[in-house]
């Protein structure tokens, strides 16, 4: 199964939208809480990256017998220094940003965490490309 849901740029009025919608269909499909509750917040913290940071983008997902695979395309500009937002704390997020509550530079760090894999695409100047895979099993 496929899914797709578009991701507008500045709009925080819909930050999590996708997350929810994915998360209504994960239940649906009897996906174990814990393992929801990873890719929720994986997707989640990708979603307000795109809003905040990016030009707009997508969200697949692409759902096999045991795994699910995520995919979050932007449209540009790029992490100009991959090493360094993959740092807890660090934020490139604007001060209009923050006082949504949002920039606390935690979102590439929490999606680390929460995927079973990532790699990331990235480059100055161009977009960003996630994939985050996740087991469907149940976590102990």
């Amino acid at each position: 199964m496929h899914q797709e849901y578009l991701v507008p740029a500045q709009d925080f009025s819909v930050a999590g939208v996708a997350a929810s919608n994915l998360k209504r269909l994960l239940k649906q499909l009897n996906i174990p809480p814990l393992t929801i509750k990873r890719i929720i917040v994986a997707v989640f913290e990708a979603e307000v990256n795109v809003i905040a940071h990016s030009y707009g983008g997508r969200i697949l997902c692409d759902f096999e017998e045991d795994t699910i695979q995520v995919q979050v395309i932007d449209t540009g500009p790029g992490i100009p220094d991959l090493d360094l937002a993959m740092t807890e704390g660090w934020s490139t997020a604007t001060d209009e940003v923050r006082e949504l509550g949002y920039g606390a530079g935690m979102g590439l760090p929490n999606i680390q965490k929460s995927c079973d894999k990532l790699s990331i695409y990235t480059k100055a100047g161009d977009h960003t490309h996630l994939t985050m895979l996740f087991n469907l099993k149940e976590d102990v």
